[in-house]
């Protein structure tokens, strides 16, 4: 059992992500929008009003617009070492059955090199 969790990833925990059923994003751009600008009106001609909608709506506005500008980190090089490594043992099955034991020998050799490159980036991930 413990093999097997050498290629897998430890479970993350559950996003929630609530969508209502009737919702409309222009229009609820749109008034957001009209909202602001008749706040802005009012300020201009002197009427005083709660701000404090309006910071929070240009802030979450903003996380908003930054999270679409940021690009989803992959982990590609779990990927990548988890697809070597699938395909190490594929060529391992293949290579057993035309030349026998020769290759589990080569394979000990291959071994303790993947052992070093995982060691040596779980090292690097704890430095930071």
């Amino acid at each position: 059992m413990k093999i097997i969790s050498l290629f897998t990833k430890a479970p993350q925990h559950q996003r929630f992500s609530y969508r209502p059923r009737y919702y409309d994003a222009q229009k609820e751009e749109m008034r957001e929008r009209e909202e602001r600008i008749r706040k802005e009106l009012e300020r201009e001609q002197g009427i005083v009003t709660d701000d404090k909608d309006g910071y929070r709506t240009r802030i979450a506005g903003s996380f908003h617009a930054a999270r679409k500008r940021s690009k989803p980190s992959a982990g590609t090089n779990a990927v990548l070492m988890r697809l070597a490594v699938l395909l190490f043992m594929t060529l391992l099955l293949i290579a057993f059955f035309q030349w026998g034991k020769v290759a589990l020998y080569g394979a000990l050799l291959f071994i303790p090199v993947y052992f070093y490159m995982k060691f040596k980036s779980f090292n690097k991930s704890q430095e930071k």
